[in-house]
């Protein structure tokens, strides 16, 4: 077992470390809970064996499939977004790696993640299970119809830049709930958070610009050509 100053560096818990300080907390996140997932999830677990010395950077990463793993800042923030307690049911569209997954699963008390993509959401199960994750459910579909049967959620999170914001998603919101998804064109997104209000009306913020591999389905794109 390789060590440094007595910690074991072959599970890269010093690079994880060091994310979450330099890309994290540096950066104003500042939700105790969310910090202290990202220092427990390993992320090299969710990327191929050849990337896994890329794993902690301050980027994001392919993960086959034309999608990408998301940046571990943009990980941390849409989490944060969510303001969650501990007690939430979360709908997530786009399980991808399982990354972000991981990172709500350690959070809430249940995850309900949708990927249209069956061998991402095959090697996402795998990852999760080694990790002892048992609280995720991971539906293939089409993630722009959300996931009715299991409505309302207390929060939904997008890991996909949509045209618009589709209308299921605010349906399946529970009063109180919160939407983080990313809305824009092709090549550049603005992250938004929606919150369904107790009078029903929903309150719309914008929180960052990001870009994200786009949301396909009914009421997304239509089409993943040139993404």
């Amino acid at each position: 077992m390789e060590r440094l100053n007595g910690e074991d560096v072959s599970d890269f818990s010093i690079a994880r470390r060091r994310m979450v300080e330099q890309q994290i907390i540096a950066r104003g996140i500042d939700d105790t809970r969310v910090i202290e997932a990202m220092k427990k999830i390993p992320r090299h677990l969710f990327v191929e064996p050849g990337l896994q010395s890329h794993a902690y950077s301050d980027s994001s990463l392919p993960i086959g499939e034309k999608q990408t793993i998301s940046q571990p800042y943009m990980v941390a923030s849409m989490t944060a977004a969510l303001n969650l307690r501990g007690h939430e049911r979360i709908l997530e569209i786009g399980t991808g790696s399982g990354y972000q997954t991981a990172i709500l699963a350690s959070l809430v008390k249940r995850v309900y993640s949708i990927e249209r993509i069956s061998l991402l959401a095959s090697r996402a199960r795998k990852v999760l299970d080694q990790l002892s994750l048992s609280n995720v459910n991971i539906r293939l579909g089409d993630g722009t119809l959300g996931w009715k049967e299991q409505a309302p959620f207390d929060g939904i999170l997008v890991a996909a830049g949509s045209p618009d914001i589709p209308t299921h998603y605010l349906d399946q919101l529970e009063i109180g709930g919160k939407l983080v998804l990313p809305v824009g064109d092709r090549e550049q997104q603005v992250l938004i958070r929606v919150i369904r209000r107790e009078d029903g009306q929903f309150e719309q913020q914008q929180l960052m610009g990001c870009r994200f591999v786009p949301l396909i389905g009914e009421l997304g794109w239509q089409n993943d050509i040139d993404a």
